[in-house]
């Protein structure tokens, strides 16, 4: 109910492919793995839910034709509306990643990128489940700034530009969150989901990358 079932199936999917590819190459330690079900039970948890919810909603008592009715008037409403169907497509999903960015957690949205190989968006970058660490020059971080030398074998360090996406320099306006200010940087697991966001420093961009891609390789 709902035609929620197939985009959990695929998410599930590639939320355990690329951590157990990472386990099974001895990247990162099997605790790796204890981050699936953290993060994907809830959702399906939720969805169950959701489904029951909306199977009531067309029975015939009374009472819920009136339940139907009110909700219908709520989804008259920008917020409500904008809040239902993020929730349905699940754009909503919030991985609990810790205190941060409103983006930490979230799904990277698929930008149209300008780069040093030409225009793509953001999702062509995962296509071989890599991980990805964008570098939004355009918001003050220099070109090639980052240093990840330790796990450039595993990171994709990508300089980028997104001239026709944000409203100004300041700001994103994403589905599920609306406005939220623009990141200086971005690091994207492979299943499409921000790891770590960056101010224009390396704050905490080496303990991300160790939680989720496996300590440095040793110099």
């Amino acid at each position: 109910m709902g035609g929620q079932g197939l985009n959990v199936g695929v998410q599930d999917a590639v939320n355990l492919g690329w951590k157990l590819a990472q386990v099974v190459h001895g990247t990162s330690p099997e605790r790796l793995l204890d981050t699936y079900h953290a993060e994907r039970h809830p959702v399906g948890a939720r969805v169950l839910r959701n489904s029951m919810a909306l199977a009531a909603s067309e029975c015939s008592d009374d009472r819920i034709g009136a339940l139907r009715e009110m909700l219908s008037e709520l989804l008259q409403m920008g917020a409500a509306r904008k809040q239902y169907f993020a929730m349905m497509s699940g754009l909503d999903v919030h991985y609990d990643l810790g205190e941060g960015h409103p983006l930490l957690g979230r799904r990277m949205p698929d930008l149209d990128l300008v780069t040093a190989n030409g225009s793509l968006r953001v999702f062509t970058l995962l296509h071989k489940a890599r991980p990805v660490l964008l570098n939004f020059a355009r918001h003050g971080a220099e070109p090639g700034g980052f240093d990840i030398t330790p796990w450039a074998d595993r990171v994709q360090l990508i300089d980028a530009k997104y001239p026709e996406y944000a409203k100004n320099n300041d700001t994103w306006e994403l589905p599920a969150l609306g406005a939220v200010a623009a990141p200086s940087a971005v690091l994207i697991r492979p299943d499409g989901y921000i790891a770590w966001v960056g101010d224009r420093t390396q704050q905490g961009l080496a303990d991300a990358l160790t939680t989720w891609f496996g300590p440095p390789a040793a110099a």
